[in-house]
Formats: structure tokens, C-alpha cells, sequence
């Protein structure tokens, strides 16, 4: 009987602690402070920001245009058959210097396109820092659920260890049966198979995360807080999901991009007139001849063909655009409806596991008492530990999905920035 009491003490301390452990709360994402230094030294980041210098380049280019001036050099030897002056020789140079001009407002589209391609990386790179944010959360919270099940299982292991111990005890002592020492024996060996797998699993997602985001700490919260559930409604959400989504401007930026292209092209049907001066020595110096002169090239098909695909390329990013827009407001609800949804379940697991585990208390005591069977108690406690680390779980994912949520909404880790 003694025994019996034992067991029931150990219960019940293991349940103490666990209560007093749930009663901290300092939240489930890693440090702010760890986040940003993890974005802004982020492989993928920083090449993004090496895009937007390039393409400030590029604006620059455009708005001095590819039209050079062009140096013309020349010499000729001549000779004349005068009656007077038969065989005379004279040594003759000329110099031209020319270059086109950028007509028909040519220039003032090409710092538009300019402009546009700097918008479009400086929008890429908030997209590329938005991306690797989702990766970031999702690989924290996989090691997260991880690190919650090996811990669950780590503690399953010392409560059924300890029953374990107390049986053995009790069987030298003689006040327990071969079959109690075995069955409680059984139980320990499955809660360390299931703990040795729990543990294998979380070593990989540590050190997937440790080498994926270095400057992310491997200390996992001393507890994990109550999920929050979405408030406001899905229209709202919607909203603020669709007002700030990058993909969708950057299909709006190519569309912009994609039109001041066409334009250009259409443009480009009337060619640019060069304009130039030249200086020639002639007769061995006896003349000297200035002159200014402009060569006009003379269109061809091939403009004509260019800016026509310029054109289907501009339709081409406006119904892509609309494509993606009817993708993104999919995508926005689907959000919603999944923090919702599991917010929701999470209460449910909650609420089995709660049960559950005073079943397997009550079922403890009895069996203390020396009511029931130990069968009936291992199961019982077997059950109520599933169902807890199902709330776990549970809990893990409706955390992560509001977290989600606020991320596409622009609302958890925007830190600004040209990549922010």
C-alpha cells in the first residue's frame, strides 16, 4: 500500500511541475533582435540588394543613352592630269565628328524605363526578405514542434521510469505480480523508443535551422503561450493581405514596365537622325573645306516588327496581372480560414487532453487505492500523454498559422528598408 501511495506522489509531483512550467508565457517566435540580423545577412537578401545597385546602374545608362559621338578619320593622296601641271601629287586629310540624336521623347522614356526597373528590384528585394521571413518561420516552428515532442516524450519517460522503479519494488517486496513488473517494463520501453525518434527528429531540425539562420538562438521558449485567435473578419484581412503583397506589385511594376517598353518601341519606328561637322585639307593645304552634314537611317520592317511584339508583351503582363491578383485574394482567405480553423481545433485538442489527463489521474489514484488494474492505469496515462502532445502540436500550429497570417499582412517582421 505503501507503494501504491508512492506512485500516486510521484503523479502527482511530475503534474505540479508541469502546471507551474505552463504558467510561463514568454511567447513562441525567436528574438526580434536575431530576426533582423538573420534577414539582413541573409545570402539571399544581400544579393538582392546587389540587384538594386544594378539596376540603378542600368537607370543611369539609359538616361545617357547609347548614342555616341563618333570620330571619322581620313587621308587621300591626289593627282591631277592638268595640261598645265601634269603628274602633280597632293597629300589630303579629313575629320568628321558625329553623333545621333535621341528624338521623338526616346529620352524621356528610357529614364521612365529607368526609374521603373529600380522600383522593380527595390520591390523584388522586399519580396526576396518576405520569402526568406516565411522560410525563417516555418523552419522555427518545425523544430519547435520537434523540441515540444521530444520534451513530452523526455517527460513521459522519467514519470513511467519512476512507476517502473516503484514496481520493481514492490515485486521484491512481493506486493506486486510478474505481469505488473513486466506490463510497467513494456510501457517504459515504447516511451523510450518514442523518445530516442522524437530525438533524432529534433537534432535534424536543429541543425537544419542552426545552419540555414546562424544568428537564430536553439533555446526553445520555457513555454509556450495560448494561441490567439484571428480577429476582425475575412474581407478585412483580405484587404490588408492584397494592399501589401509584393508579388502582386511586381506584376503591376512588369505590367508598368512591360507598357513604357512599348512605347519605346513604338518610338523606335522613326530613327534617329546623326548630325555632324567635318574638316577636310585639301591640295596639300592649298584648300580647306568645313561643312556640317545629317545622315537619316531609313526605316525598315523590323521596327515596325518590334514594336509590334512589344505590344503583345504588354497585354501579355496585364492578364498576368490579373491572374495573380485572383491567386493572391485565393491565397488571403485561405490564410484567414486557417488560423481560424486552427485556433479552433487547437481548443478542441485542449479540451480532450484536459479530460483525458484527469482520467488518468483518477485512474492513478484508484489504482493506488487498489482499484483497477495497472493495465487500465498505463493506458489511461498512455493516452492522456498522446492526447497532450496532440494540444501541442495543435497549439504549435495555430501559432505558427496567426503568425503567418500577420506575416502576409505585413504585420509581423517588416522592418522596413530598401529590402524591408
Amino acid at each position: 500500500m505503501k507503494i501504491r501511495l508512492l506512485v500516486l506522489l510521484l503523479g502527482l509531483t511530475f503534474n505540479a511541475a508541469a502546471e507551474q512550467k505552463a504558467e510561463q508565457n514568454p511567447g513562441a517566435l525567436p528574438p526580434e533582435a536575431s530576426v533582423i540580423d538573420t534577414l539582413h545577412n541573409h545570402p539571399r537578401i544581400r544579393e538582392a540588394d546587389s540587384f538594386i545597385v544594378g539596376e540603378t546602374a542600368q537607370r543611369a545608362a539609359l538616361v545617357a543613352g547609347s548614342h555616341e559621338w563618333t570620330v571619322r578619320l581620313g587621308g587621300q593622296q591626289r593627282r591631277t592630269d592638268d595640261p598645265g601641271q601634269p603628274g602633280q601629287r597632293y597629300q589630303e586629310w579629313n575629320v568628321a565628328l558625329e553623333r545621333p540624336l535621341r528624338l521623338y521623347g526616346k529620352a524621356e522614356l528610357d529614364e521612365a524605363m529607368g526609374n521603373a526597373g529600380v522600383s522593380q528590384a527595390e520591390l523584388a528585394a522586399r519580396a526576396v526578405r518576405h520569402e526568406t521571413s516565411r522560410n525563417l518561420l516555418s523552419a522555427w516552428f518545425n523544430w519547435l514542434r520537434e523540441n515540444v515532442a521530444a520534451e513530452q516524450w523526455r517527460e513521459q519517460v522519467a514519470l513511467v521510469g519512476r512507476q517502473a522503479a516503484a514496481l520493481k519494488r514492490r515485486h521484491q517486496l512481493g506486493d506486486a505480480s510478474r505481469i505488473e513488473q513486466t506490463l510497467a517494463d513494456a510501457a517504459l520501453a515504447q516511451a523510450e523508443a518514442q523518445y530516442t525518434q522524437a530525438r533524432v527528429r529534433q537534432q535534424m531540425a536543429e541543425a537544419g535551422l542552426q545552419r540555414l539562420y546562424p544568428a537564430l538562438p536553439v533555446t526553445p521558449p520555457s513555454s509556450l503561450p495560448e494561441p490567439v485567435e484571428p480577429g476582425g473578419d475575412e474581407a478585412k484581412w483580405r484587404e490588408r493581405i492584397i494592399e501589401n503583397n509584393h508579388d502582386l506589385g511586381l506584376v503591376r511594376l512588369e505590367q508598368q514596365r512591360s507598357s513604357i517598353s512599348a512605347r519605346r518601341a513604338e518610338r523606335e519606328r522613326y530613327p534617329d537622325p546623326s548630325v555632324g561637322i567635318q574638316y577636310s585639307r585639301e591640295r596639300s593645304g592649298a584648300e580647306h573645306v568645313a561643312g556640317l552634314f545629317v545622315s537619316i537611317p531609313l526605316a525598315g520592317e523590323k521596327r515596325r516588327r518590334d514594336a509590334d511584339t512589344a505590344q503583345a508583351q504588354a497585354r501579355m503582363a496585364e492578364y498576368r496581372a490579373q491572374d495573380v491578383r485572383q491567386k493572391i485574394e485565393a491565397e488571403a482567405a485561405g490564410y484567414f480560414h486557417s488560423a481560424l480553423g486552427a485556433y479552433r481545433s487547437w481548443l478542441s485538442a485542449n479540451t480532450a487532453a484536459t479530460q483525458l489527463e484527469q482520467v488518468a489521474r483518477m485512474t492513478q489514484r484508484a489504482y493506488a487505492l487498489g482499484e483497477g488494474s495497472l493495465d487500465d492505469f498505463l493506458t489511461r496515462q498512455r493516452l492522456a500523454n498522446e492526447a497532450r502532445l496532440g494540444e501541442l502540436q495543435g497549439r504549435l500550429d495555430a501559432i505558427e498559422r496567426y503568425h503567418r497570417l500577420q506575416l502576409e499582412a505585413r504585420q509581423l517582421w517588416d522592418f522596413g528598408g530598401a529590402g524591408g
